[in-house]
C-alpha cells in the first residue's frame, strides 16, 4: 500500500509565516509538522509515499530530498493549481496504480497513530475509510453520519448537523476512488471536495468504513492551533532529570526536568521549566524559558522571557521588557529593545502579522 500527503497548499492562515516556507515545514516542538505524518506512516510500514507540492521549487522538495534521511521513499507530484483534496488525490493516480492507498493531509497532527486502521485496510471488506474525531462544533468541519460502524452521509458544514464526528484528514481509498472524482463537479468554491466523491462511493452503495481517533488531533492550519500543537507535543516528552554538572550551563541556573538541550547551546544565568526543547548552537542568557516553548537552531535569547512560545531558527530576542507568551517567531526574526533615546517602537511586519502589548 502506498501512501500520500497533500502539502501543496498556500497557507494562506498561517501567514506572515507561510509566506517564505510551506506550513508543513512550520516546526513543532523542533521538528517539521509534515514529520508525524510520516511518523504514523512508517509505523505502519508504509514507506512509499507520494507527497503532493505547487512546484519542485518547493522546500519541502529541496529539505526532504528523496526521503532517505527519514526512512522512506518519497516522489513528489506536482499540483501547480490548488483546486481542492480531489483534484490533487486524482493527480496522483499514476503513483498509486491500482493499489489501495492512504492520504494524509500534510497540515494535521495526531495524538492517534491510526497503526490497525493503516495496516488493515488493504485485507478489509471497506471501500474507502476515513478518519473521524469528536469536535465542539460540529457546524465548522465535515460531518459524517454513521450507522453500524459505517458512513451513511457526509455533509461539508451542517447547519444541523448529524453527528458531532468531524472528517479528521486522513482517508484511505481503493482505485474506485479516481471514477468517483470525474464524476463530481467543482463545490461553490470552485474545487474538487473529496468528500463529494466519497458521497459517490456511499450512493453506488459502496462500504465506507469509519475510524474515530482516540486522544487529540489538531488541524494546524493557524497560529493558535500550532501553538497548542507544540504544547501537546511536548506534554508527551518522556521524562529526564534535571540535567546536573553539565558543561553547557553555566552560572546561576535553575534548569527542571523534561528539558532538551540541543548539541553546542548553552544556559548561562537562566531559568528552565520543563517541558521545553533547546535546539543546536542556542544561547540563552540572562532569560527565564517557561513551559511549553520550543527553542531552534542558532538562536540567541538574552534578557528576555518567553513561555508557551515556538522561536524558530537564527532567531534574536534581546531585552524584552515584559513575558513573550503563546507566540510564534518565524526564522530569522529579530525582536530587540532600543537601548537609546528615544524610547520608541519600530516595526517592519508582513502581511497578517499580529503585536500586542
Amino acid at each position: 500500500m502506498k501512501a500520500l500527503i497533500l502539502a501543496a497548499g498556500q497557507g494562506t492562515r498561517l501567514r506572515p509565516v507561510t509566506l517564505t516556507m510551506p506550513k508543513s515545514l512550520v516546526p513543532v516542538a523542533n521538528r517539521w509538522l509534515i514529520n508525524y505524518a510520516m511518523d504514523a506512516l512508517k509505523k505502519a510500514g508504509l514507506t512509499d509515499i507520494g507527497i503532493v507540492v505547487n512546484s519542485l521549487d518547493s522546500p519541502i522538495v529541496s529539505n526532504l530530498k528523496d526521503g532517505r534521511i527519514l526512512g522512506v521513499n518519497i516522489e513528489y507530484i506536482i499540483q501547480d493549481e490548488q483546486r481542492g483534496l480531489a483534484h490533487a488525490t486524482a493527480l496522483c493516480h499514476e503513483f498509486v496504480g491500482k493499489d489501495p492507498f492512504t492520504v494524509f493531509l500534510g497540515d494535521n497532527i495526531f495524538q492517534d497513530q491510526m497503526t490497525s486502521l493503516l495496516t488493515s485496510f488493504a485485507e478489509s471488506q471497506a471501500e474507502a475509510a476515513v478518519v473521524l474525531g469528536k469536535v465542539p462544533d460540529p457546524t465548522r468541519f465535515g460531518i459524517a453520519e454513521i450507522d453500524n460502524g459505517k458512513i451513511v452521509r457526509v455533509v461539508e458544514k451542517p447547519q444541523e448537523p448529524p453527528s458531532n464526528l468531524a472528517i479528521a484528514g486522513v482517508y484511505l481509498f481503493r482505485s474506485s476512488i479516481f471514477d468517483a472524482i470525474k464524476r463530481i463537479k467543482p463545490s461553490g468554491r470552485n474545487e474538487l471536495e473529496i468528500t463529494d466523491a466519497i458521497q459517490v462511493l456511499i450512493d453506488d452503495g459502496l462500504p465506507v468504513a469509519s475510524y474515530e481517533l482516540s486522544g487529540w488531533w489538531i488541524d494546524a492550519g493557524k497560529p493558535n492551533a500550532i501553538i497548542m500543537a507544540n504544547q501537546l507535543v511536548l506534554e508527551e516528552l518522556p521524562y529526564t532529570p534535571a540535567p546536573e554538572n553539565s558543561d553547557q550551563i553555566e552560572g546561576e541556573c535553575e534548569v527542571s526536568h523534561r528539558v532538551l538541550i540541543g548539541r553546542n547551546s548553552r544556559i548561562v544565568d537562566s531559568v528552565i521549566r520543563g517541558p521545553v526543547i533547546i535546539g543546536k548552537n542556542t544561547i540563552i542568557r540572562d532569560s527565564y524559558i517557561g513551559p511549553y516553548t520550543s527553542i531552534g537552531d542558532n538562536v540567541v535569547v538574552e534578557g528576555s522571557e518567553i513561555e508557551s512560545s515556538i522561536v524558530m531558527k537564527n532567531c534574536e530576542i534581546r531585552n524584552i521588557i515584559g513575558r513573550i507568551d503563546r507566540s510564534l517567531l518565524a526564522e530569522n526574526a529579530r525582536v530587540t529593545a532600543t537601548t537609546h533615546m528615544p524610547d520608541a517602537h519600530r516595526f517592519v511586519l508582513a502581511e497578517n502579522s499580529y503585536v500586542q502589548f
